[in-house]
């Protein structure tokens, strides 16, 4: 595989963003939103799933948080796209289950070409802070969209919504880690009886 890397700006009404991936990084992160919480979220993609990520943003959160979280993962997901290439030698799939204390999170992926998001996550409360964990949804919809990718993600269990949350990001980060790697037994191939991805 070649260099996977790549930087995309989206520009609109509500939100300018810059996000910049690197598949074969080491964690290394920097974000500029002003989301915090998502902050601390973004960076458990990067620790978990061993990519460089840059993310600078700024939105109407006078208004609401949503349009900037929401196009912070619709950015995210076409910088991935566009990083990952033209899939050959690519695993493909990858699923990973994260605990953090009493809370545990499996997310499941595959980069299929077909965006498709389903997700069950049953929430403790409404907020953690001042983030409204319906956004959760919203950023990984944004993502599966552009990143043109299948994903399913379950809460299977959590009493704290701080944790819930954050270990569906660390589960996430972890299951593309494994879909966005090289699969050395499938060099040059295209990871699909289609031919196509």
């Amino acid at each position: 595989m070649t260099d996977r890397t790549a930087t995309v700006t989206r520009n609109t009404l509500e939100s300018q963003i810059t996000v910049t991936v690197n598949l074969d990084g080491t964690g290394v992160a920097n974000f500029n939103t002003p989301v915090p919480f998502l902050n601390h979220m973004l960076d458990q993609i990067a620790r978990h799933g061993l990519v460089d990520l840059d993310i600078q943003a700024v939105g109407d959160t006078h208004i609401d948080d949503h349009h900037t979280v929401e196009d912070i993962g619709i950015t995210l997901g076409m910088a991935i796209a566009e990083a990952i290439g033209d899939k050959k030698g690519l695993t493909r799939y990858g699923h990973a289950y994260v605990p953090l204390d009493e809370a545990m999170s499996r997310v499941v992926l595959d980069f299929s070409g077909r965006p498709g998001l389903i997700m069950k996550a049953d929430f403790v409360r409404s907020h953690v802070g001042t983030f409204d964990v319906d956004l959760t949804r919203e950023f990984f919809q944004g993502f599966v969209n552009h990143a043109l990718v299948s994903m399913h993600i379950d809460n299977l269990r959590g009493a704290n919504a701080h944790h819930q949350v954050e270990t569906i990001f660390k589960a996430f980060g972890r299951a593309l880690r494994i879909a966005a790697s090289a699969d050395p037994r499938m060099a040059g191939v295209m990871p699909s009886t289609k031919g196509t991805l």
